[in-house]
């Protein structure tokens, strides 16, 4: 990642309630006077990590990162109450207004594509630009794909550690047994489902094994959240009407964006993007050919550092 800016502290923290249950964890980072962005973690669940601050050019920029509901360091920690892409949309919209931004740029990749998508189309007019990689459009063929067949034929020896909590009867319907798994009072049997899941999604987001990135994947607080809120989001299609993001992809029309995918994505497949490229005739497309999904991959992070720059010269 030497293509990115060096480490930054945030200047302010904050706990905002939005709710009577949700604590979103908030961070604003770079300049006060810059341009408005905002940051959107993958997952759902995942939260924001330290190099994420990383991908701006703090001179320029006023970043704002938060962790999702029930993820990070938000309250209740992997909690699925009231916790859809509708309520993240709307926590956005109430990021937005207190903070008093007109616009701003929205930057998400893999789940943070999906919400990005979701929340600009809702709301276009408050989107300056939107900056998206290792597109998930959270069709059912894509879950389907990573988490029942598919993937599984690319990553069989990872796959075997990936269905071995699920018992083999129940193995023709994985989203729904894990589910049962995550959302049952076995606190053991919980806990060693959550780390298959998380460590499944850690170990096939690069191209080559990346270890600091499976261990990071394999955090208890990591790995509960994480597995508990996608799989209660995949088992909703994402709260999402079937093919939502790109039927409603006209109006991004207005919008500049730019689509960062790698060639070699196990985790979202090419596929995603060249459909979002195909339904947005205004965004600019840009395949890393020696990639896979994270955006710690180093194509990956330089391309998403010159297209901030890129937005930085525009805005």
């Amino acid at each position: 990642m030497d293509a990115l800016y060096p480490p930054i502290k945030p200047y302010a923290r904050h706990a905002f309630k939005v709710d009577g249950r949700h604590t979103l964890y908030v961070e604003e980072v770079g300049n006060p006077a810059g341009i408005p962005a905002v940051f959107l973690h993958g997952g759902p669940g995942a939260g924001c990590e330290d190099y994420h601050r990383r991908f701006f050019d703090p001179d320029r920029y006023r970043l704002i990162l938060f962790d999702q509901r029930g993820a990070g360091r938000s309250t209740p920690h992997a909690d699925l109450q009231d916790n859809t892409t509708w309520h993240l949309v709307e926590d956005l919209e109430w990021l937005r207004r207190h903070f008093g931004f007109e616009q701003w740029l929205v930057f998400g990749g893999s789940w943070g594509s999906t919400l990005g998508l979701a929340y600009a189309e809702t709301h276009p007019e408050r989107v300056s630009a939107l900056i998206l990689r290792g597109i998930f459009l959270c069709r059912p063929h894509e879950i389907h794909w990573f988490y029942q067949e598919g993937a599984s034929r690319i990553f069989p020896e990872y796959w075997e550690d990936f269905i071995a909590p699920v018992e083999p009867e129940r193995r023709g319907n994985l989203l729904q047994a894990y589910h049962e798994l995550l959302t049952g009072n076995d606190e053991l049997r919980r806990m060693a489902a959550a780390r298959a899941w998380s460590v499944w999604e850690g170990r096939t987001a690069t191209l080559s094994p990346n270890p600091e990135v499976v261990a990071h994947f394999k955090d208890p607080r990591v790995a509960t959240a994480m597995a508990r809120i996608e799989c209660h989001y995949f088992m909703h299609d994402a709260f999402l009407r079937p093919n939502q993001l790109l039927e409603d992809a006209y109006r991004l029309a207005a919008i500049p964006g730019v689509i960062v995918h790698g060639r070699y994505d196990m985790i979202c497949p090419v596929e995603n993007a060249w459909a979002l490229h195909r339904a947005w005739p205004g965004s600019e497309l840009s395949i890393q050919p020696h990639s896979g999904h994270s955006a710690g991959e180093p194509e990956i992070s330089a391309a998403l550092a010159r297209a901030t720059r890129f937005f930085a010269d525009r805005l």
